[in-house]
């Protein structure tokens, strides 16, 4: 009756978590990482296929975190550490208040920071469609970070007013980048892309949602 699939990502291998730790401090080569990487893919859709999913993913097993992996794919972002962005942030004491309901240390937490004009380098996902894509006859789905998210947790004025004038300016070309990506995504025949924007929650639930959003 319904269509099955997943969320889009996957429980990491203790291989795969090293492969990222180490393509992050330049300690494997791209085609190193890619071959771990292929490895957990392939495992990620025959474990869907065998469970009977109708629309398959890749497991997000290429990227960081969900959001912060645009830093390898845009230009005119930096990936930093919440530690690092304290002394940079506009509402100090309301930044380290959020850090302190974090259940994790804020150095662990990187967040993509625009520092320049936003351009793509290299496709988002496209290459991930592909790759997954040879893998299965099944429907594939693509998962990207939203506009709504991406427009929140970039925007830190200190580096990013040297760019744009005010945070809409920005966001538009987020959304550009965006569209972009889907369009090459549906030309390659992709039928299913999930913009993911966990903090739309809070357009709904609560009154503060122009405070600063780290997912």
């Amino acid at each position: 009756m319904f269509e099955t699939t997943q969320v889009g990502s996957w429980p990491r291998s203790r291989e795969m978590l090293r492969a990222l730790r180490d393509r992050r401090l330049g300690k494997m080569s791209r085609k190193d990482f890619d071959r771990v990487a292929n490895h957990e893919v392939r495992r990620t859709v025959t474990i869907q296929e065998e469970a009977g999913l109708d629309i398959l993913v890749d497991g997000e097993h290429r990227r960081d975190n969900f959001y912060s992996f645009i830093t390898e794919k845009v230009e005119g972002t930096r990936l930093m550490s919440l530690a690092e962005m304290l002394d940079e942030v506009e509402d100090k004491s309301g930044f380290e208040e959020m850090l302190t309901t974090l259940d994790v240390p804020a150095s662990a937490i990187r967040n993509p920071t625009c520092v320049g004009r936003l351009e793509r380098r290299e496709p988002l996902a496209l290459d991930d469609y592909h790759f997954v894509k040879s893998l299965t006859d099944k429907p594939v789905k693509i998962t990207l970070p939203g506009p709504y998210l991406l427009s929140r947790s970039m925007w830190v004025g200190s580096y990013t007013r040297k760019a744009y004038g005010d945070q809409r300016e920005m966001g538009d070309d987020v959304v550009r980048i965006l569209r972009e990506e889907l369009q090459e995504l549906a030309q390659a025949g992709c039928e299913f892309v999930q913009f993911d924007e966990p903090v739309l929650t809070e357009v709904v639930m609560s009154a503060e949602c122009g405070r600063r959003t780290f997912m």
